[in-house]
């Protein structure tokens, strides 16, 4: 059995458990619970403050752990990580009251910073060669201008409403993060193939994730047109339809990229087009 430490909370710990559950891995969870085992599958999985994750990795108490890049790093255990996981994207950056003029980092030179990241901060001020006096405070720290303890933060970053709701703006993005699956790094034979069996489910998970099934009819004069426009995996599946000179094309569509093939297909001629979501895509 191999074990996997998640955050207990949070929306971390409910895309972590979503991704899990995405693999075919079945398991019971709980508010009250620290731990529980799947059902169909050789894992444990632990319920852990983020912040003890790196350490319980690095000392082998759990074999595996999903956290969030700025975690880790701080914690002073980047090569732990094995695979970026896409998701609980968000950047740590600066910020100073919207009150407070600003042109450049230089401008924060001897000044004091709230952060609950002074390893990240540090490196990254040394690295624009600034001095400043650094506050480490967990929790709240969005706070610190208004009351007189900071003249800036360094804090986590999704919408940026928690910054405006808080007098505060993003002047500076300091270190960009997602969340990360990490790994002992003496893992035994056996843990080490069930860890590779489950980066293979999670990579074919993401890729679906990312893709979509596309189904459309064209023109046999325009199919020339539609396939540079669908190369898909390999090749899309070209199938003639009942209607004489017409054909029906499948084929895999970047998700990102879908509306604007969308509008391209359509002014080649292509007609009835349907896109469906991929559930796994393994290459």
């Amino acid at each position: 059995m191999i074990r996997l430490a998640i955050q207990k909370s949070g929306r971390l710990s409910e895309d972590s458990l979503n991704l899990i559950r995405e693999c075919g891995i079945s398991f019971l969870s709980s508010s009250y619970k620290l731990k529980t085992e799947a059902t169909n599958f050789p894992l444990e999985i632990l319920f852990l403050r983020d912040d003890d994750i790196p350490g319980y990795v690095q000392d082998g108490v759990a074999d595996l752990g999903i956290v969030g890049q700025n975690v880790l790093v701080e914690a002073g255990f980047p090569d732990l990580e094995v695979e970026k996981l896409g998701f609980s994207k968000c950047r740590l950056s600066l910020a100073i009251l919207r009150s407070e003029g600003y042109n450049s980092v230089a401008d924060l030179q001897g000044k004091n910073i709230a952060t609950s990241y002074p390893q990240i901060l540090g490196r990254y001020l040394a690295g624009e060669g600034v001095q400043a006096n650094l506050h480490t405070i967990s929790g709240s720290v969005e706070i610190a201008p208004s009351i007189g303890l900071a003249d800036a933060i360094c804090d986590i970053v999704s919408s940026g409403s928690t910054l405006l709701g808080n007098g505060l703006r993003e002047v500076e993005t300091v270190f960009r993060s997602e969340a990360v699956l990490i790994a002992n790094q003496n893992l035994s034979a056996e843990k080490q193939e069930l860890l590779e069996q489950l980066q293979f489910r999670m990579q074919s998970v993401r890729r679906a994730r990312r893709n979509k099934y596309i189904l459309l009819n064209a023109p046999v004069a325009s199919l020339d047109a539609v396939k540079a426009l669908l190369p898909g995996i390999k090749s899309p599946t070209v199938t003639p339809l009942a209607e004489e000179g017409w054909v029906s094309v499948q084929s895999v569509v970047n998700e990102d990229d879908f509306w604007h093939i969308t509008g391209q297909l359509k002014a080649v001629g292509a007609e009835g087009i349907l896109v469906l979501p991929i559930e796994k895509m393994i290459s």
